[in-house]
């Protein structure tokens, strides 16, 4: 009893604190005595002492930073800790045996022990295999060791029931309440595996994102009855209304929709867009560099609200409309996309773990900036791009925060997909916001790949899913879009001729008009056109002038028949095809057919002169050779006139020369160059026609033609044939057929490579002018009064939103530089969150702002405008960051209270600074009223007044010359 009441009390000072209050209680040693009071005390005292003994609570003793480097443990020590688990259990088995030696303990190998949350440290990495296994490991041991104290109870109960029937009752009940006590230590001490990973996670080098941070590993619980009411019983709706959202809808609403259809009268771009939408009604086919959704959809509202006919032709800017053009209904869809815009980045904010105060200030932000609310309400498409992809980042955060496979999931991934669709639909910029999609998707995944406890099945079907979701499904919706566009657009119109021959002929009323009767089959005799056939709509053509004797460079030339490309109908696109050995014209009744690989003369139709090649300079593209008409000036030049034919699509047109469809490449026999259209525009001496070229380079689009209008020589005579060719008149026939597919082709190979650009307008502006307003465009103008159309932004938004981003940038760079020294300025939490409004925010900025740089055409101020809406994001998230970092600085925590209270001396930097964002916004909201009459354009201005709203020299605004006279 000595010995082991001196043993009790040595013990007793060694947990008298113990640093961890995850000290899990063990079994090392177990004493049994026929004194119940005695074992019960040893037993507890020894309870308490196998702490220290176990190698699992060694890290217990003190505290773990986050950002101690965990040490690496070898196999030989995982082997020692289960062999250390085995001999404790056997101990624990032995029944009435003899008091083993307290001082019987396992010490491992010389390194130091630092073994986290009952688990094995490996390496850096705590996100590898190994520590996977240790969650596992630690619910075994956790296992193992509550069996042993159970058994340590039965012996202590077994030695207590030997002593006298007096104090069976106390035995009873101390046993009662020692296996009571035990269990709840067991499962009060033992650190639940959630708290574990917690603790791994919260490593800065973890590489763990915060979803990876959420997940818990399922672990047996008991099972629990709960009695459910019958089915049927209740029936309970809950109706949900965010009044922040309904108010920011409701007051953009008004603002967006107040007088809408006024003025009625032509704005700017209004003149392209309602003339898309006139073709729409009438079945026109057009072509536009952007895509045709949003033209779609307007015209489909005012078909349905109005019945619009489509009859106006929107003639210039200013043009009055006419009383049967339905100027709201044309314009209700764009004030709506911008009215929702405001709901839209409040609850984008929110997803984006910002405040409610915050969110709601972005969706004020944006219903009182001038340049949104000016360019949503008229018929432009940049409201719509705007909505759709806010919308889809909206969609896309709710998509990676919700449960893998759920139903809810796999809504929020399609309702992404289809707005990213959307966007790119409207106007091609959309597809870099579908890029942006894309980052958000890769850096997901990368994150996953550090959490150990997925497995490579489930990270692989987290991409494949995600491929399908914004690959097929956007290829789908893009598609199916076209094809209501070409079967809606199945007239011929205007801009057939930026297509090829093929094309046109299948429209109604198309290239069918010229080409009825004509023959098909290409022959010696054949008069022919030879079209450009991709890229700009052309037609080789010469004309009796000549190329200068020396260009202004001093290099000489040929002195030849000039040969152009000319982008219009001439009787000078006229050429006839013969073969060498002949010298007649004439198709005789045996058709005499042109093949692959045949060798021919064109013969120019007015001026009978053979189309030739040599070695000399192209005059604007020196690198090639020049293509002339070979004029015989008895100069020892002769003539270089032999083509060989190669057809290029004969596996599907046959090897025989056909009109229309057969695509040819014309090679000079002599050099081996081909017949190229250059793209480059003649000077003056040229008529500022485009240059025709022989390229060694063969393989060039530019250098494919095809015959667009055919006929046979029906005369020797070359009088006659040329009053035949003047007097060709043109037939409507019968169209041809192409398949969708390849009219979808041609269409959006003509889209994105050969669309005319607009090289300079008096209201361009370069990128750079754009972060700071210093360029506006006016969209219409009175012509009676000053009243007057301006788009620009609000200037106190717009410089705040340029500081914000540069603060931002500096921020980063400040945290990034310091949490590298190990200086942690801001909580884990607030750097996460820092973190994920830059990669979502700046992001999207940059790649929606910088792509304009590598632009050659004029840039106007509203391409900045999807930009600047994740500026004013970005701008928010910064203002609520400064007021967290005052607070943090501002504020310290009392001892006895979790509560943070405020220092006295420093009160007042808080307060201050959230009046002067209030302040700042009453600024925002003045700047918005006083730029009022210049947004909706219904009060008359005098000339001081315009004046006086010219804030900066670069603001162009237009003054009437009766006002100034006046």
């Amino acid at each position: 009893m000595f010995g082991n009441g001196s043993s009790v009390k040595r013990r007793k000072a060694l947990i008298t604190k113990p640093k961890s209050k995850y000290a899990a209680v063990s079994t090392s040693s177990v004493y049994v005595n026929s004194s119940s009071a005695a074992t019960t005390t040893t037993g507890a005292t020894s309870t308490k002492n196998s702490k220290i003994n176990d190698p699992y609570n060694a890290s217990m003793l003190e505290p773990t930073s986050l950002n101690k480097r965990l040490q690496r443990y070898s196999l030989s020590d995982i082997l020692a800790v289960i062999m250390w688990r085995s001999k404790t259990a056997k101990q624990a088995n032995a029944s009435n045996s003899s008091t083993p030696c307290p001082s019987s303990t396992l010490v491992l190998r010389g390194t130091p022990s630092k073994l986290c949350n009952r688990s094995i440290a490996c390496c850096h990495d705590v996100n590898c295999s190994l520590n996977a296994m240790n969650e596992r490991f630690a619910v075994f041991a956790n296992q193992q060791e509550y069996q042993q104290k159970i058994q340590r109870v039965s012996i202590s109960s077994n030695a207590s029931a030997v002593s006298s029937d007096s104090r069976s009752q106390s035995s009873r009940r101390s046993r009662s309440s020692t296996a009571t006590s035990l269990r709840e230590s067991v499962t009060k001490t033992t650190p639940p595996i959630e708290q574990t990973r917690a603790l791994r996670d919260s490593s800065p080098d973890s590489g763990v994102g915060i979803e990876a941070n959420k997940a818990t590993v399922p672990t047996e619980m008991p099972p629990v009855n709960i009695a459910l009411p019958p089915l049927g019983r209740h029936f309970t709706v809950h109706l949900q209304l965010d009044l922040c959202t309904w108010l920011l809808f409701i007051l953009a609403l008004c603002t967006r929709f107040y007088k809408l259809s006024t003025p009625r009268h032509v704005v700017f771009d209004e003149i392209h867009y309602g003339k898309y939408i006139s073709y729409y009604m009438r079945n026109i086919f057009f072509f536009d560099q952007h895509p045709p959704l949003g033209k779609q959809l307007i015209a489909a509202v005012a078909h349905v609200a109005n019945g619009y006919d489509g009859n106006y032709t929107f003639p210039h800017i200013g043009a009055e409309y006419s009383d049967n053009v339905p100027v709201f209904w044309l314009r209700f869809l764009p004030a709506l996309s911008g009215s929702a815009l405001a709901p839209v980045v409040y609850k984008l904010l929110m997803e984006a773990q910002c405040s409610v105060w915050s969110a709601f200030l972005g969706g004020l932000l944006v219903i009182f900036d001038n340049a949104l609310l000016t360019q949503s309400r008229f018929i432009l498409m940049e409201s719509m791009l705007i909505f759709f992809t806010t919308c889809g980042l909206y969609y896309m955060l709710c998509f990676q925060r919700s449960r893998f496979g759920s139903i809810i999931w796999l809504l929020f991934g399609l309702m992404a997909a289809t707005c990213f669709t959307f966007a790119a639909t409207t106007k091609y910029v959309g597809f870099l916001t579908y890029s942006m999609a894309g980052y958000i998707s890769c850096q997901f995944l990368w994150d996953k790949l550090y959490d150990a406890t997925l497995s490579n099945l489930h990270i692989t079907l987290q991409t494949l899913a995600r491929i399908f979701i914004f690959t097929i499904v956007p290829v789908t919706l893009y598609m199916g879009i076209f094809y209501i566009h070409l079967q809606v657009l199945f007239r011929a119109g205007p801009h057939d001729s930026a297509m090829t021959s093929a094309f046109q002929a299948s429209l109604d009323g198309g290239l069918a008009s010229i080409t009825k009767g004509q023959p098909l089959k290409v022959v010696h005799g054949s008069q022919i056109t030879l079209r450009h056939t991709h890229g700009r709509t052309c037609w080789l053509h010469s004309h009796t002038h000549v190329y200068p004797v020396r260009y202004p460079d001093k290099r000489g030339s040929s002195h030849q028949q000039q040969v152009t490309c000319y982008s219009f109908k001439d009787v000078n696109n006229w050429w006839i095809v013969k073969r060498p050995e002949r010298e007649d014209l004439v198709v005789g009744d045996e058709l005499d057919v042109i093949r692959h690989g045949d060798i021919i003369q064109l013969v120019h139709g007015i001026t009978s002169r053979g189309l030739n090649s040599h070695d000399v300079a192209a005059p604007m593209t020196p690198q090639c050779q020049e293509v002339s008409c070979y004029i015989d000036y008895e100069i020892k030049m002769r003539g270089e006139l032999l083509w060989r034919v190669e057809i290029l699509n004969r596996d599907t047109e046959g090897h025989i020369w056909h009109a229309i469809k057969s695509e040819v490449r014309l090679i000079h026999q002599t050099t081996g160059a081909a017949l190229r259209f250059s793209g480059r525009q003649l000077p003056d001496w040229g008529f500022n026609q485009h240059e025709v070229v022989a390229d060694r380079a063969v393989e060039h689009k530019d250098a494919i033609w095809n015959v667009e209008e055919h006929r046979y020589t029906k005369t020797q005579d070359h009088r006659e044939r040329e009053r035949q060719l003047l007097k060709a008149e043109m037939i409507p026939t019968k169209k041809t057929k192409l398949s969708f597919l390849q009219k979808f082709y041609e269409l959006q190979t003509k889209m994105l490579w050969n669309t005319k650009t607009l090289t300079a307008h008096m209201y361009s502006s370069s990128p750079l002018e754009w972060p700071l307003l210093d360029k506006g465009i006016a969209y219409w103008v009175d012509s009676k009064t000053n009243s007057q159309i301006h788009l620009l932004g609000n200037i106190i938004t717009w410089y705040t939103g340029t500081g914000a981003l540069l603060l931002y940038i500096v921020l980063n760079i400040f945290y990034v530089l310091r949490r590298r020294r190990l200086h942690f300025d801001i909580p884990e939490s607030e750097w996460k969150r820092f973190r994920y409004a830059g990669d979502i925010f700046l992001v999207a900025y940059l790649m929606h702002y910088l792509p304009y740089f590598t632009m050659d055409r004029a840039l106007f101020l509203h391409n900045y405008l999807p930009a600047f809406i994740f500026k004013l994001l970005l701008l928010c998230y910064i203002i609520e960051h400064i007021d967290y970092l005052l607070q943090l600085h501002c504020s310290t925590k009392d001892k006895d209270s979790a509560k943070k209270t405020v220092r006295p001396k420093l009160i007042w930097l808080v307060r201050s600074y959230r009046l002067g964002i209030i302040l700042w916004f009453v600024a925002v909201l003045w700047v918005f009223f006083k730029f009022l009459p210049l947004t909706y354009g219904i009060k008359k201005l005098s000339s001081d007044e315009v004046i006086n709203l010219r804030w900066k020299d670069t603001w162009d605004f237009i003054i009437q010359r009766e006002q100034i006279i006046k």
